[in-house]
């Protein structure tokens, strides 16, 4: 088995909810194959507190999570991505810079919870359901054998997941 390790990018347009509980998730299952991040094309400045809230329920770290913006990972200094996701529709239909090392591609669109309206409860129920959701497509994906599959068969898997 290889040991790389495999950088990965979530974005989401204001990288407060989605692009965060992929990267929290990711972080925590994918057992140091992984090392994930997340931006957004206009980032809001703040995670998102049920995001946090949710994350702590399944005991990932939230400590370094923060919401920034894609251009920190266009830079040349940063580690080079193997597979960008866009976790939102209006982040997958924006133009994206150029990223270093010509990453994978794919877009795996969720809901945003944050659009819920109701009480508290109602909110940690709808960011748990995506974190679900999130977390059965990350398992998925950290399951398949990338270092086996060429780059078309591969592109073709992730795309698959995202129901493209």
């Amino acid at each position: 088995m290889s040991e790389k390790t495999y950088n990965v990018l979530f974005l989401c347009t204001h990288n407060s909810a989605r692009s965060i509980l992929a990267e929290g998730l990711l972080n925590q299952m994918g057992a140091g194959r992984f090392k994930a991040y997340s931006a957004g094309s206009f980032p809001s400045g703040r995670v998102n507190p049920y995001a946090l809230r949710t994350l702590d329920r399944l005991g990932c770290d939230t400590g370094s999570l923060r919401s920034k913006s894609w251009d920190e990972f266009a830079a040349v200094e940063v580690p080079p991505m193997d597979f960008i996701f866009t976790v939102c529709d209006s982040a997958a239909g924006e133009v994206c810079p150029v990223w270093p090392g010509h990453p994978m591609t794919a877009h795996w669109g969720f809901a945003d919870p944050s659009a819920t309206e109701g009480d508290d409860e109602a909110k940690l129920a709808a960011f748990a359901h995506t974190a679900q959701l999130i977390a059965t497509r990350l398992r998925l994906f950290t399951s398949l054998p990338i270092e086996k599959l060429d780059h078309q068969a591969l592109l073709t898997e992730l795309r698959r997941l995202g129901g493209q």
